[in-house]
Formats: C-alpha cells, sequence, structure tokens
C-alpha cells in the first residue's frame, strides 16, 4: 500500500512573534516556532525593528533591513541557531 505525500511547500507566508519565540507561518500550512534566544539580533531588537520584515530568497528566505538579519526556512527547518560568535580573549590571540 503506498502512501500519498502532499508537495511540501516551504516558502514563507507570514512571521510573527511572541514574548520569546519566533513564529513563521508556511504556505503548505505548517508554522514553525523557535526560541528567539537562538537569534541574538532578533532577540536585542526593538519590536518595531522585528515587524520590519521581507520577504526574500523566492519566498525562502526572511530578511529583516532594520537589523542586517536574514534566516531561511530550510535553516528554520534544521533547527539551527545562529552561529555563535567565539570571543578573542585580549593578549592570547585565542578564544
Amino acid at each position: 500500500m503506498g502512501i500519498l505525500a502532499l508537495n511540501a511547500d516551504e516558502r514563507v507566508q507570514d512571521v510573527y512573534f511572541t514574548e520569546d519565540k519566533l513564529m513563521v507561518d508556511l504556505m503548505d500550512g505548517r508554522g514553525i516556532s523557535v526560541p528567539l534566544a537562538w537569534y541574538p539580533k532578533l532577540f536585542n531588537a526593538t519590536l518595531e525593528q522585528r515587524q520590519t520584515w521581507e520577504i526574500c530568497e523566492a519566498g525562502y528566505g526572511i530578511h529583516w533591513p532594520d537589523i542586517d538579519e536574514d534566516l531561511s526556512t530550510e535553516g528554520l527547518l534544521r533547527g539551527a541557531p545562529a552561529p555563535r560568535r567565539l570571543k578573542v580573549v585580549e593578549g592570547t590571540g585565542s578564544p
């Protein structure tokens, strides 16, 4: 017996925030919810900066021009937090 798979459409339909989460609705009806703390630029942004977003990459990405942040639906679906920057310890040249 075969299983019919619906075509996934991972393009962005809507973006919104709760107090501690980034929420993205996809065109195929799925929703992505990730901790806002995973994305420091968004976490530290003002409400106005968070609400100023654009769909990019043919619908598969989100851009926040005020804070120069870009996320893809592929990364969000993988559960990929923003890369962490290592802090260099002064005088040693190493983290």
